[in-house]
Formats: C-alpha cells, structure tokens, sequence
C-alpha cells in the first residue's frame, strides 16, 4: 500500500509518512503581492481544502479563481471585499447551514481554552430568557474548585438577574459577562411563588489568567440494596485530563460497580480520543470493535480511499500515555442529558449504542454530529495547529479558525442527529429545585437510580415561564437566530 503523509490522518489515527511532497496543499490560486489579505488568504485556502461543505459554497470552488494574473487580481478583490476577517469567513465561506464553525484573533487563547485553560472566575451558569420580554436571568450550574467563585457566597442553584447594576437582557449580558473586565459584581434573586425576584444580596467575582477545569467532578457509589451505583460528573472531554478519567473509573471498578450513571448535562463536547477512552471504560477495551466511522468531504475522501487510509476509529485499550484502561465491561449505562450536552457527548451515546443498552434521561441533545480541528497559517502542516510548531505560524497572523471537516457515525452507520439524541426519560431540570451535585436526591441522579433499582418514578413538575438561551461555555443560537460566541466546545483532537 502506498505510504501517504496525512498530517490528520497522522494526528488521529497514527498512519506513518515518508513524502515530504505530500505535506504540501495542492496549488491554487495566490493574491496579488502585498494586498495586505494574508488573513483571508489562510482562511479561503484552509477552507477550500478541508471543510466539510466545502463544495456547497461557490466561494470555495476548485474553479473558483483561475491560476492566472487576472485570477490572482480577482482573488484578491474577493479577499478583501471584508475588512473584517471575521465578516468575511460567515458572510464569504461558511455553509449556510453550518451552525458550529467559528473563529477566534488569538490561536493561543483559543488553544488554551480548548485544553481547559481559561480566564475564569470559576461560576459556571445557564442564561435564561424570559418570556415575552428581552430580560434574562442566570442560574449557576456548578463551581470550579480552586476558583475565585469557590471562595465566595455562591452556589450551584443561585440565581442572578443584574450585573453591576444593570438588569441584564439579550443585548447587553455578553458585554457585562464575558467583556474584558475582569471582575464584575451579580445581583442574586429568588423563586417566590413561581417568580424570579430580584434581591438586594450581591456577589463580586474576578476572573484569573490560567485557571484550569479539571473536567472529571465528581465520582462516587450508591449501594443500595443489591446495586453499588457508580455515578461520576463529566464536565468536558478535555484530552489532558485522561488519566484522571482513568483513575476515577478505577475508583469505581475497585468499588464493584453493577451500574453507572455518567452525568454529561454540562458537557458540550471536545477530544475525539477522550471520547473514544471514556467509552471504552464504559464498554469494552476490544479494540476489533468499531467505535465510530468519520467521513470527510468529497475531495478529502477521495484521497483517503485512494490511499486506503484507515477512517474507522476503534475502541482503545491503553491511554496515549500507555496506561491500561479501567474498563467496567457494562451492557447498559444510564446517560444524563441536557440542551447542552453536545458533540463529543453525543458521539459516547451514540457510539455506544451498537454495543450498550444506552438509557438517556433529560432533555433532548444539543444535535451536534460533525468534528473539527483548529487551523492556523502553517501551510507547511496543511494548516493543522500543532503546539510543537507554534514558531512556524506566519508571522504577524494571528487568527485560527474551527471549521467542521467532517462527520462521525457509529459502527451500525447511524449519524442522524441533527436535532439532538431524544431521551428514553424525558425530565428538565428544575430550576426552582437544581439539587445538589452528587446527592441521591439530586433530581436527575434520583430518577436514574429509582430506574435501575426499580423503587419507582419521582415526578418533579415546578416549570419556569422561560426559555434556556446559552452557558458560560456554550455557543448557543437564540430564536433570533443572533448568535453567542463565548466558546464552543467543538471535537478536537
């Protein structure tokens, strides 16, 4: 078979290279010099090559641009038809139907936060709207250990309705919450019959550079009865705390778990490969059993199939560190689910569900079904970033972008879950009655465990006039199809 140098391909599945000829992107056409359009530049030919939908947007054809002098004029004008680089990859590139690719100015904050570095003050929340009316109101979701907001007087279930004073709306929250300020001060409220009040406690937080999310919570087991529940928090698949994943699922096997409650209700995606060992803890460690099949756009594939380049991704029985995985060897695993469960989480569920009798309890997922990769202008790396070549980034160019290049589906071919993987159990979380994280009252954890030992349903019906409208850490759309770009957590490898 001939040997093809795939830098993706490399990165994820390990295929070995030889040509140094096949590092380099095809020829196409280039910008007149010193046209002041490296930016768009990257962007176009980035795109061109690798997005999914790439032969959807007449923009990114092949024939788009002729390689000739007036084609490199015609070229340019196009790349700066947008002062903008940011206006110019979603009003010029980006598939109309493409609700997950973004971008970012700074490919190092980008990177960082992807691997679960932030500037944070550590208070992870919902928004809410209200209906019939612009106003909204925040619900805090969990506290970052070791964070300024774990030092302070808030907790999971808080509500809040005002920063530095300003009622916060659907035009104003994502300057007051996620400007350059560093620190601001909310304004807490209370459910009184039914009702968001505003209160007159309040609570100054402050962001730091550098804080780091561990993104495994909480683990624990329930015995109760015959059953020793594991139960275990996952907050983000987040590549550089596999180990610690590993040795809480150990904690559970050493435990003698007969069941498993993964609470992915604020986990909206990330690492490929974590997801790839979190299943394999769950399941099996075979690594003959395929956990998912990606497929890429036309041209891309063509080359792949050419190549007889593996696309298939198996289940793992070692970390990338080399430690054995701790496998529970399960054929069912109860799933909590929320609107904001997505990608990564969604391809456990549905990677799973071939081998596993997958129970989702909660809300209907988020409907993320493609993966992504960040891309830099590294022409040399086919513009995929790669932290040991930061000082080949082109110079003076500092922007990345997040484009979909692909689709996961699982081993019986199934990737239709545009509109979110619909729970078995259907039960919203009430935000009159979050419960606390980890207690066997916790409504959600209560409705799982009352399903696997058979004590019956627990109805909790208290609903909120509201709709849910983003997180701290969700790229969520509004009705208004208006768009928050705080961070997505996206599939990276």
């Amino acid at each position: 078979m001939k040997k093809l140098t795939l830098i993706l391909v490399l990165f994820v599945f390990g295929i070995s290279c030889n040509k140094e000829e096949d590092l380099i992107i095809p020829k196409t056409v280039e910008a007149e010099a010193n046209s002041g359009a490296d930016v768009q530049d990257f962007m176009w030919k980035a795109m061109n090559y690798w997005y999914f939908w790439y032969n959807e947007v007449p923009n990114l054809g092949d024939d788009r641009f002729p390689i000739s002098a007036e084609g490199s004029k015609e070229y340019t004008e196009f790349l700066l038809s947008e002062d903008n680089p940011e206006d110019f990859f979603n009003n010029k590139l980006r598939f109309s139907e493409d609700r997950f690719s973004f971008l970012s100015d700074d490919f190092v904050q980008l990177t960082n936060q992807l691997a679960g570095i932030s500037r944070s003050n550590g208070l992870e929340f919902g928004l809410v709207k209200f209906q019939d009316s612009e106003d909204v109101f925040g619900y805090v979701r969990y506290i970052i250990p070791n964070s300024d907001a774990a030092t302070k007087q808030i907790r999971r279930g808080d509500l809040f309705t005002a920063v530095n004073g300003q009622t916060l709306n659907t035009t104003n929250f994502r300057d007051l919450l996620f400007g350059e300020s560093n620190t601001y001060t909310l304004t807490l409220a209370s459910i009184i019959d039914g009702e968001v009040i505003q209160g007159t406690d309040e609570v100054t937080l402050t962001k730091e550079e550098g804080l780091s999310e561990n993104p495994v919570f909480l683990d624990k087991v329930f015995e109760i009865g015959d059953k020793k529940i594991g139960y275990i928090v996952y907050n983000g698949f987040t590549n550089e705390y596999d180990q610690e994943l590993n040795e809480a699922f150990s904690r559970l096997k050493s435990s003698g778990v007969t069941d498993l409650v993964l609470d992915l209700r604020y986990n909206s995606g990330g690492s490929v490969r974590s997801a790839t060992f979190l299943s394999s803890m769950i399941y099996d460690t075979n690594t003959n059993d395929v956990f998912l099949k990606s497929r890429y756009n036309a041209k891309y594939q063509a080359i792949l199939e050419e190549n007889e380049t593996e696309t298939r991704r198996f289940f793992a029985n070692k970390l990338t560190n080399g430690n054995s995985i701790n496998s529970l060897n399960l054929s069912k695993v109860y799933v909590l689910t929320t609107t904001g469960t997505a990608s990564a989480s969604e391809l456990v569920i549905n990677g799973l569900d071939p081998y596993v009798d997958v129970i989702q309890i909660g809300e209907t997922t988020r409907g993320k079904n493609e993966f992504s990769i960040t891309m830099v202008d590294d022409r040399a790396n086919r513009y995929i970033f790669s932290q040991e070549r930061k000082n080949k980034i082109k110079s003076g160019n500092s922007w990345a972008i997040q484009p979909l290049i692909g689709r996961n589906e699982n081993a019986d071919g199934f990737s239709d879950y545009t509109a979110g993987l619909v729970p078995e159990i259907a039960l919203e979380e009430d935000l009159a009655n979050l419960g606390i994280l980890g207690d066997q009252n916790e409504p959600l954890l209560a409705r799982a465990i009352g399903q696997i030992t058979g004590s019956g349903k627990t109805n909790f019906t208290v609903k909120m006039p509201a709709t849910i409208l983003t997180s701290s850490k969700m790229f969520t759309p509004l009705k208004d199809n208006m768009y928050v770009t705080e961070l997505p957590f996206i599939d990276i490898e």
